[in-house]
């Protein structure tokens, strides 16, 4: 190459923009302190992929540059106590027991409630299968930031959290996760809460449900039993198509993960740096309700376990999903779906979309867990969508008609009257 073509090629390259920094993928979690922090974590529990959220492969398409995958490295600052546990206190205003009495057996529904005031709704959220109620505690600050007149109610599903289930008579019976068993769940929980709180009658609810809890609101929607007072629903990343698709990969993700942890805060960390949660802020405070220390563990060195084993879970999965996109379109009242990404739609919900049947949202940098990963994206979606469904009755200005007629009656009197008003 000549001088002379070198300097026309330098010239050439100077006029360029500089190359754009590749932004963070989760702008959310950083406020948290993105950090993992100094728990330990075995090596051998350790899963570094993604697919540990088992319907959200596929969401993101990882490239050399963003380096998805590699273990987060922080400055030291940052790492004292980021593993800590948060507790439900610094989400919700109280928590409530309502005990009931069902099929030979007693249930004691444990939920988290923040009230709310004046006429303003009441978001009543059901967690997916292996979560708890607070997997919605982060989404439930950020809902009240832009509406503090709404309340959020969240509920432990039955063997999750700290509802629990106990035999009447002594025998010994496998845990019930039929579809029909949890939708009653979920309306017991919402009537008892108005008793416990004494409210006359129920404020306006917003059903939202992640995952398992998405077929669960959908059906109770579907059945009719909260009447008028069910303003609208929402259902995070799940589709009947993709569910039932993804739950041929479950026995190897529940293969696969970490069946015991040394501590809570190691669990933590697995569930950050596995991308199974991509919040830290909610990871501190869901993932402690998910594990219970064993009195007598086998593994001294790591006795905590799931709180609820998945595996049983498996005969139900079909019952969960198969019909949920045709409830979902047909049942009464707003609806949203809400996904990490535009992939999981199947053929009947494309076509649904299409004709305006629902409203959709997409978060592409959203793992499965979306209200969890980016809670502030998700309450915005959610309040917006409650505001679009609102009833409450607006003061509109008189039609120009009215006015006119108004007139000519009060000409029409005042000519009867001599022009004096009566």
């Amino acid at each position: 190459m000549s001088d002379l073509q070198k300097a026309f090629v330098k010239a050439r390259l100077a006029k360029l923009p500089p190359d754009i920094p590749i932004p963070e993928e989760n702008d959310e979690s950083s406020a948290a302190g993105r950090g993992t922090g100094t728990g330990t974590i075995e090596e051998e529990d350790f899963d570094s992929s993604s697919t540990s959220s088992a319907s959200s492969t596929g969401t993101v398409v990882p490239s050399a540059a963003q380096n998805l995958f590699a273990r987060p490295s922080f400055p030291r600052s940052q790492r004292k106590d980021s593993n800590d546990s948060l507790t439900w206190r610094e989400f919700f205003a109280r928590e409530i027991y309502i005990e009931r009495d069902s099929d030979d057996l007693h249930v004691v529904h444990h939920a988290y409630i923040t009230p709310p005031s004046g006429s303003g709704p009441l978001f009543v959220t059901h967690h997916g299968a292996g979560s708890s109620g607070l997997s919605f505690a982060a989404c439930a600050v950020e809902i009240r930031k832009i509406l503090p007149e709404a309340g959020i109610l969240s509920l432990d599903a039955r063997h999750h959290g700290d509802t629990t289930v106990e035999s009447i008579n002594g025998e010994s019976k496998g845990p019930d996760y039929h579809l029909e068993t949890l939708s009653r769940d979920l309306v017991a929980v919402i009537r008892g809460t108005q008793a416990q709180m004494a409210w006359d009658t129920l404020p306006d609810i917003v059903l939202v449900g992640h995952s398992l809890g998405g077929a669960v609101i959908t059906d109770v929607a579907k059945g009719g039993e909260l009447g008028a007072k069910l303003l609208a629903y929402a259902v995070l990343d799940v589709v009947e198509g993709s569910a039932i698709d993804a739950l041929q990969s479950m026995d190897t993700y529940l293969s696969t993960r970490p069946t015991r942890f040394s501590s809570l805060s190691s669990a933590i960390e697995w569930h950050f740096r596995s991308r199974t949660i991509r919040n830290a802020t909610s990871a501190r405070v869901s993932v402690p309700s998910l594990l219970t220390e064993e009195t007598t563990p086998s593994d001294p060195s790591r006795p905590w376990v799931w709180r609820t084993n998945l595996a049983e879970t498996k005969s139900f999965w079909e019952d969960w999903f198969i019909g949920l996109s045709r409830k979902f379109i047909e049942a009464k009242g707003g609806k949203l779906l809400l996904l990490a990404g535009t992939d999981r739609l199947d053929k009947e919900l494309m076509i649904a979309q299409m004709q305006g049947k629902y409203s959709l949202q997409v978060l592409p940098l959203s793992g499965h867990f979306i209200q969890e990963d980016q809670p502030a994206k998700t309450a915005r979606f959610l309040v917006d969508f409650f505001k679009r469904n609102d009833r409450t009755p607006l003061v509109l200005p008189p039609k120009v008609g009215d006015i006119m007629a108004s007139n000519a009656m009060e000409k029409g009197f005042g000519a009867k009257t001599g022009g004096k008003r009566a």
